[in-house]
C-alpha cells in the first residue's frame, strides 16, 4: 500500500482514446492524483483541445523518464511492443504499472511472438498479473505490474468464466461487434468511417491477436478449448457485444445456467447478469458488463451474451479497477 497521500499517475500515451479518458478518470479520481500526460505526436497540445468533452486541462508533453517517472503509479497505453521498454523503466524506478498493451498479458513468450514481435522485457512476464479483476482480484491487490485485458477477452471471459469453472465448454464459437474506436485514434478517420457507415463486416478472421488470450485464461479456469473467434465491425463509435455459442459435454438445464452466472456474479459490483439479451447502449461510457444466458433446447448449444464499452470497461476504467486494489482502495472507487 501506497504512503503517499494522493498518488500521482503517469498517463503515457494519453492523445489515443483509451489514454484520454484514463486521464480523464484519474483527473476526478477522489484518491488518485493526475501526474504527468504523455504524448509524442501531440506534445505541447492540452487534453482539452484534443478532447474537450473529458474536460482535463492538463498539457501533454514527450515522455522523458528522467522526470516523468517521479510518480507512484502509470497507465502505459502504448501499442504492443512499445509498451514492454516503457514498462521495464518504470518497474526498475518502482513504479507500478498497469498496461494496456499485450505486451505482458500472454504468460508463454514463443505464443506471444508468434501473434506479436519479438518480446524485449520477457523477464517481466512471470511478474505480470492477468488484470481481469473478477477473476484474479487477489494477485492484482499484490501486483506491480498488471497487463490489462483486451477488450474482447474481457467480455468474453466475463460471460464464460462460470461456464468454464463447472467444466461445461466443450467447444465454444465467440462472435464480437465492436465499433470503430477499437481500432485506436489513428484508424478512425473519415475514410475508415465511410468503410463502415451502413454496414457489418467481419475482420482479422482466424487471425485475432486476442484469441490466444482467451484460450490461455479459459484454460485456466478449466476449459482447455481452441476458441474460434470472429469480430466484426459495426457502425458504432464505441461499443462492444459478444455473443458466445458453446457445446457443452452435457445437457444443460436453463436453472443451472441461471444458477452459475447469478452465484459468480451476485457479489460482483460491475457485472450484471440481466433478464434478456443486453445491448451496447445499456453500458455506454461506464466500467459496467450485462451479461445474460440462455440454453437453445432443440441444439443443447448454450448462448452466453455479454456487453460493454470497449473503451471503458475494455480497457481504461478497467484500468483504474485495476490501480484501485494496488493501492488497497476499494474497487469502485472513481467509478461509480
Amino acid at each position: 500500500m501506497s504512503c503517499v497521500a494522493e498518488p500521482r499517475v503517469l498517463i503515457a500515451g494519453a492523445s489515443g482514446f483509451a489514454g484520454a479518458i484514463a486521464a480523464r478518470l484519474i483527473d476526478r479520481h477522489p484518491f488518485f492524483a493526475l501526474g504527468p500526460v504523455t504524448s509524442r505526436s501531440d506534445a505541447g497540445r492540452s487534453l482539452a483541445e484534443l478532447y474537450p468533452h473529458h474536460r482535463v486541462g492538463a498539457t501533454l508533453e514527450e515522455l522523458d523518464l528522467e522526470r516523468h517517472a517521479d510518480v507512484e503509479a502509470a497507465i502505459v497505453a502504448y501499442p504492443h511492443g512499445a509498451a514492454a521498454p516503457v514498462v521495464s523503466a518504470l518497474r526498475a524506478r518502482g513504479v507500478r504499472v498497469v498496461d494496456l498493451s499485450a505486451d505482458f498479458r500472454l504468460r508463454d513468450v514463443g505464443v506471444y511472438e508468434d501473434w506479436y514481435v519479438p518480446h524485449t522485457a520477457p523477464d517481466l512476464l512471470p511478474d505480470a498479473v492477468y488484470g481481469l479483476t473478477e477473476l484474479h482480484r487477489e494477485a492484482i491487490a499484490a501486483a506491480g505490474l498488471v497487463a490489462n485485458p483486451g477488450c474482447f477477452p474481457t467480455a468474453t471471459l466475463l460471460a464464460l468464466a462460470p461456464l468454464a469453472r463447472a467444466g461445461l465448454i466443450a467447444d465454444v464459437v465467440v462472435d464480437a461487434k465492436t465499433g470503430v474506436s477499437g481500432a485506436g485514434r489513428a484508424a478512425t478517420d473519415v475514410t475508415h468511417f465511410v468503410s463502415v457507415a451502413e454496414n457489418v463486416k467481419p475482420y482479422k478472421v482466424g487471425a485475432h491477436r486476442h484469441t490466444p488470450e482467451m484460450d490461455q485464461e479459459l484454460a485456466a479456469l478449466g476449459a482447455p478449448v481452441a476458441t474460434t473467434f470472429v469480430p466484426h465491425l459495426v457502425p458504432l463509435d464505441e461499443g462492444e457485444l459478444v455473443s458466445c455459442y458453446v457445446t457443452p459435454p452435457e445437457p444443460v438445464a436453463q436453472e443451472r445456467l441461471d444458477a452459475l452466472l447469478a452465484e459468480a456474479y451476485a457479489a460482483e459490483p460491475f457485472v450484471h447478469v440481466v433478464a434478456a439479451p443486453p445491448g451496447v447502449r445499456d453500458v455506454r461510457e461506464t466500467n459496467h458488463c450485462h451479461v445474460h444466458g440462455r440454453v437453445d433446447p432443440r441444439t443443447g448449444k448454450v448462448l452466453v451474451f455479454a456487453a460493454i464499452d470497449n473503451l471503458w470497461k475494455g480497457t481504461s476504467s478497467q484500468a483504474v479497477q485495476n490501480l484501485n486494489p494496488m493501492f488497497g482502495r476499494p474497487e469502485t472507487e472513481g467509478l461509480a
